[in-house]
């Protein structure tokens, strides 16, 4: 995730970056570029006026498709947005969670070895939350034990497994007599919130926009900028190619921001900065665990 000051916007408009959709499109920019200048070769030299005047008049069409056009891409960008924010707003839960576990349970626990494990264990789920949102929880990032290694190596879900062997701590540890019935209900009010969590993360990074509705935005931008030229050439001749490139930098670029920020979960530039996230977990729980 970028990280910027948003009252120096001005400095903003001229800083490259490679995250720019300009990088992302230049070759399709250039496609409309020649499709455009091809059209207005023709029109201008090949088109009678009449022929001319009459695409002329189909500006005002235009002018209401555009309309709606906007209208679909507020849709699509605010559907992708609220994706956006609520894999933002479940991390936060996440931090708070996991806070809150390890000032319940550090007060609570007796023996070195089990502040030392859960202050393995909460960073754990963490980092292969994260990974597992990915392409794959990354076992160099945790901090485990070769037997531990072993048995996450063979689990095709590693957040749950971490999940279960804290579960599984505590239950151990009521059944040696340090932590009540009452210890443990209100532990689990903060542990059962990690399924919940990853489990909503997990649907929106497995449920993106409908493919239909995705298609017919991207068909629909496509026709309006291949078909547009016809008529703005009659009144802005050469200049009409400018226009239209621009036109169709801002509505693909539009379209490229909602798909990439509705998987929030990624390695991209507008992505949520989860690294950060779980490292700010890792140093909080590490500090109240004193270990």
């Amino acid at each position: 995730m970028i990280r910027y000051n948003p009252k120096t916007w001005f400095r903003h408009i001229f800083a490259i970056r490679h995250s720019d959709t300009v990088f992302m499109i230049w070759k399709e920019m250039i496609y409309i570029l020649l499709f455009t200048l091809g059209l207005a070769y023709l029109e201008i030299n090949y088109f009678s006026d009449d022929t001319r005047n009459m695409w002329g008049e189909l500006m005002a069409v235009y002018s209401l498709i555009g309309f709606v056009l906007s209208l679909l891409l507020v849709f699509r960008t605010n559907t992708a947005y609220d994706r956006w924010w609520e894999g933002r707003k479940k991390w936060g839960e996440l931090v708070n969670n996991t806070r809150n576990l390890a000032i319940k349970l550090s007060p609570l626990l007796k023996h070195k070895e089990d502040k030392e494990f859960f202050a393995r264990m909460i960073p754990n789920y963490a980092y292969a939350m994260k990974e597992h949102l990915r392409k794959g929880v990354l076992l160099e990032e945790l901090n485990i034990t070769d037997e531990e290694r072993q048995r996450l190596e063979n689990s095709d879900h590693i957040p749950n497994i971490i999940a279960f062997w804290l579960y599984e701590r505590i239950q151990q540890l009521k059944k040696d007599g340090q932590l009540s019935e009452e210890d443990v209900i209100v532990l689990d009010t903060n542990l059962k919130t990690f399924s919940d969590i990853i489990g909503a993360c997990e649907r929106i990074r497995n449920t993106p926009i409908p493919y239909s509705y995705s298609i017919f935005l991207k068909k629909f931008i496509f026709i309006f900028v291949t078909t547009m030229p016809l008529a703005i050439i009659t009144d802005f001749g050469y200049y009409a190619i400018l226009i239209n490139i621009f036109i169709f930098y801002v509505l693909v670029s539009m379209e490229i921001l909602a798909e990439e920020i509705e998987d929030p979960f990624g390695l991209d530039d507008n992505d949520l900065p989860t690294d950060d996230l779980a490292a700010k977990i890792k140093n909080n729980v590490k500090e109240v665990m004193a270990v």
